[in-house]
């Protein structure tokens, strides 16, 4: 019960803070794809929490959350073949666009950034084989391809506006891709008390936003995918 409030909380946020950019960015708001997205959000969370802890883990020896994870890939998938999306537009394409090579500088800044700050963390501490296994594919493939994916498509279809940096197209929906992934990261509920951990909301959402840009210079969601797991995989090598 506590994920499921804590879900519903999380999705009113990012229907308050799109109804505000709506009151903005008047012109080109469409409310038929923000619906979408709150939806996509709220059954991105039920697949990844297994229908909020309700079902039981076929895994019941993993330390990890396999199961939500894969569903929730699974779903986002089913999502992406829709023909209101398509693959290529949810980034599901290895075409890297006319612009790459600045991207790739991006993503070779941000892949040093995470490997150093893994050695600077070190514990010398052996992680399991499942920890290096999940660490370094299910975070990337499970969140990129949902909010630089399918959810991303969805607050750019409801916000068309875009402004360039340093040459990547970006809106404001993409703007609330970053800041709901900060949001997901640090906001909890329990006994019926809500906190945001500003440090996790700081910690997670600015590489979103850094991540958001790969997605939006190469139009691909490969080396968000790959910086990503290079995030949540390099601390498990040291």
């Amino acid at each position: 019960m506590n994920e499921l409030i804590r879900t519903l909380i999380e999705t009113g946020v990012l229907a308050g803070l799109a109804l505000l950019g709506a009151a903005v960015f008047r012109s080109g708001f469409r409310w038929r794809w923000l619906v979408a997205a709150l939806v996509l959000n709220l059954a991105y969370q039920a697949l990844l929490t297994r229908g909020f802890w309700m079902v039981p883990d076929p895994f019941p020896q993993a330390d990890w959350n396999w199961a939500g994870k894969l569903a929730a890939i699974a779903g986002t998938l089913i999502v992406m073949s829709l023909p209101a999306f398509g693959w290529k537009r949810c980034g599901m394409t290895l075409d890297q666009g006319p612009r790459w090579g600045g991207a790739l500088v991006m993503f070779g800044a941000l892949a040093g950034l995470f490997f150093w700050l893994a050695l600077s963390g070190a514990d010398g501490k052996p992680d399991s084989l499942e920890t290096i296994a999940f660490q370094w594919t299910m975070p990337g493939l499970d969140e990129e391809l949902f909010y630089r994916g399918t959810l991303l498509l969805a607050l750019n279809e409801a916000f068309r506006g875009r402004i360039s940096i340093a040459g990547a197209p970006i809106g404001y929906g993409g703007v609330l891709t970053s800041l709901l992934f900060g949001i997901t990261h640090a906001l909890s509920y329990k006994a019926g008390a809500v906190d945001l951990d500003l440090m996790t909301f700081a910690m997670t959402g600015l590489p979103a936003f850094l991540l958001l840009w790969l997605r939006e210079r190469t139009g691909s969601l490969l080396l968000p995918v790959i910086a990503h797991n290079i995030a949540n995989g390099a601390s498990t090598l040291f």
